[in-house]
């Protein structure tokens, strides 16, 4: 049985609406996005990053951009998953303290640098280090630097996860993940706000 279409899952659009029109005029984006889906949420085969620790990456990336529907499906997907309901709490508790708004950070020194603007340098609490694991926590941390301030990466940051047990595939395959949320965020956010405005024309005409 093959996989619905997750950005239409997720945006509730409707086959032959208006939406389901506007993504069939970008055929090739449709079906991308979902292989990317796929591939980083449902492998043939997991590799260096387990099927829990994605699900849970993806829970506390999305959280961190609101309560959406989006947020909604991996918080749900990491319960589903075998040993992922005794991670949701302190998954959603970390999301709580991570909360924030960005981008900040500071840019190398030069004209950008009147731009540099202090935020939130997020790091798991004590009490929840050792149920999430090195692996999670350095995850966690990492994915938070690369939502609100990746403008701060630098190789010490990549070391922190080599040091927790990732490997040079994993830190690929979690970045591909983090970057593939934040852009399935912002396409369903904007689907949505666009269901929302043919709704309310409809209703006013």
């Amino acid at each position: 049985m093959s996989t619905p279409d997750i950005i239409d899952t997720l945006a509730g659009i409707k086959p032959g609406s208006a939406l389901d029109a506007i993504r069939t005029k970008r055929l090739q984006a449709r079906e991308n996005a979902q292989k990317s889906y796929l591939s980083l949420f449902e492998p043939i085969d997991a590799g260096d990053v387990s099927l829990l620790e994605r699900a849970a990456v993806a829970a506390f990336v999305t959280g961190l951009h609101g309560e959406t529907p989006v947020a909604s499906f991996y918080r749900d997907k990491l319960a589903a998953t075998a040993d992922g309901p005794r991670l949701v709490e302190a998954i959603e508790l970390e999301i709580a303290r991570g909360k924030t708004s960005g981008p900040y950070g500071s840019f190398p020194a030069g004209p950008l640098s009147v731009e540099n603007t202090a935020g939130l340098i997020f790091r798991v609490s004590a009490e929840r280090k050792s149920a999430l694991g090195a692996r999670l926590v350095a995850a966690l941390e990492h994915a938070h630097l690369l939502v609100f301030r990746p403008r701060d990466a630098a190789s010490d940051d990549m070391q922190a996860l080599l040091a927790a047990g990732w490997s040079n595939t994993g830190i690929v395959t979690f970045s591909q993940l983090v970057a593939f949320l934040s852009f399935q965020v912002r396409v369903v956010s904007g689907l949505r706000t666009l269901a929302a405005v043919n709704a309310s024309e409809e209703a006013a005409s």
